[in-house]
């Protein structure tokens, strides 16, 4: 059932297909290039047909990175629409494209390379962070049955209308694994400059080690929380259709992280697999007083929610309610409480730290242990939040690394 729903909806294949994504520092420089190059030739070798999904080359400053484009555009308006920020931001790839099919002929391998809407990557009308609609990958499939490596432009897509549109920051993990469901990839796999997802960001805990085996709730929830190994909504694409997941380092033989439907670690689940931290957050608290009551509490969410303002950490008591938002939206929120006739108390400089792990529900003593950590590294939590996979605690920005190193270090995760 749901391989005939996944080809109805996606495409169809029987070819045996691996799909590989090259983040922006794989596909940057003529080393990182080769190195990508010997990982497209080993799964040739396996007998695989290959498509390659492609970031942008290099980071900001860079001058094919996707930031330094987007500045451009903005430099000569400030103003600059969003339908034509998506056809400046989609060159990038299709640049890097057109470089990694050229590094690929070099080497003797038969390769051409397709923008996003020519590998049939059809999406909504939300210029700058469109969501994909469907994939018709016919003329891919074509190329691939021809004995071509297919290097896809990733992050974009076009509209049914024929406008170009990009998936929003990260989309080319979004990209390669709706590529990889509408192919029925035998296997996906996301390459990036860290080792596979690691149990802390390493400049902040160098003995973060990698995690072998996360499942998709987990994964999703690590890049909802701040983890960049991976876009989230390519994660809850992949879990919608159990495609399998493979993340590793371009740059090491590491095995990486393979994606799995459940924890397992000596067939026992973890406690707790990882922590993650968001900076730039402010929190914001609105008291109510004995007059006020639901329909305030509408007017107040519905107020922000008219503005598109996102709230996370959101706590609601009778006397008061409590949530935070980012630095960068934090005045506007101010300003939209203010007319609503809500004066909040701000708190800026705060940062979202979590715990996140399958194995937690149900088990007594987590949040005890959190208090515990970061009460003895002399960290205040000024705010908390939980799921059945994760506990989060606001913090003073200048505490957060203390406070994701004390959390590592209680639930042993360099072991």
């Amino acid at each position: 059932m749901f391989r005939d729903h996944a080809s109805r909806i996606w495409g169809f294949s029987v070819l045996a297909i691996a799909v590989l994504k090259f983040g922006g520092t794989s596909v940057a420089s003529e080393e990182s290039r080769q190195l990508a190059v010997a990982r497209v030739r080993a799964h040739l070798d396996k007998g695989y047909d290959v498509c390659v999904v492609v970031s942008a080359m290099g980071r900001k400053g860079e001058p094919y990175a996707t930031d330094t484009l987007l500045g451009l555009a903005r430099s000569l308006y400030h103003n600059t629409a969003p339908r034509e920020l998506d056809l400046m931001a989609a060159c990038g790839e299709i640049i890097s494209s057109v470089v990694m099919t050229n590094a690929l002929r070099r080497e003797g391998i038969r390769a051409l390379a397709l923008t996003g809407w020519q590998a049939g990557i059809v999406t909504d009308t939300n210029f700058t962070q469109a969501r994909i609609r469907r994939v018709e990958p016919s003329h891919l499939q074509r190329h691939l049955k021809e004995g071509f490596v297919v290097v896809v432009a990733g992050f974009q897509g076009q509209t049914e209308s024929g406008d170009i549109t990009t998936l929003g920051r990260g989309g080319s993990d979004i990209s390669a694994v709706a590529l990889g469901v509408a192919l029925e990839a035998q296997e996906t796999e996301i390459y990036t400059d860290v080792d596979g997802v690691l149990t802390a960001d390493p400049r902040v805990v160098p003995d973060a080690r990698t995690i072998p085996s996360i499942t998709y709730d987990e994964l999703c929830q690590f890049a909802h929380e701040g983890a960049k190994v991976i876009h989230p909504v390519a994660v809850e694409l992949a879990r919608r259709y159990d495609l399998q997941l493979h993340i590793r380092s371009t740059f090491s033989d590491s095995m990486g992280t393979t994606v799995t439907g459940q924890p397992l670690v000596g067939g026992h689940p973890r406690t707790v697999t990882g922590v993650t931290s968001i900076g730039g957050m402010v929190q914001v608290q609105v008291d109510f007083g004995p007059d006020q009551g639901s329909g305030d509490e509408l007017r107040l969410f519905k107020a922000l929610a008219d503005q598109r303002i996102s709230l996370d950490m959101i706590l609601v008591t009778p006397g008061r309610k409590a949530f935070i938002v980012a630095e960068g939206v934090a005045q506007e929120a101010q300003d939209v409480m203010e007319r609503a006739g809500f004066f909040p108390s701000i708190r800026p400089g705060c940062a979202k730290v979590s715990v996140i792990g399958a194995g937690m529900r149900g088990v007594p003593g987590v949040m005890a242990a959190v208090a515990s950590a970061l009460h003895d590294a002399g960290v205040r939590i000024l705010q908390t939040a939980d799921s059945h996979l994760s506990i989060s605690c606001l913090v003073p920005q200048e505490h957060s690394d203390t406070a994701v190193r004390a959390l590592h270090g209680k639930f042993h995760l360099s072991q």
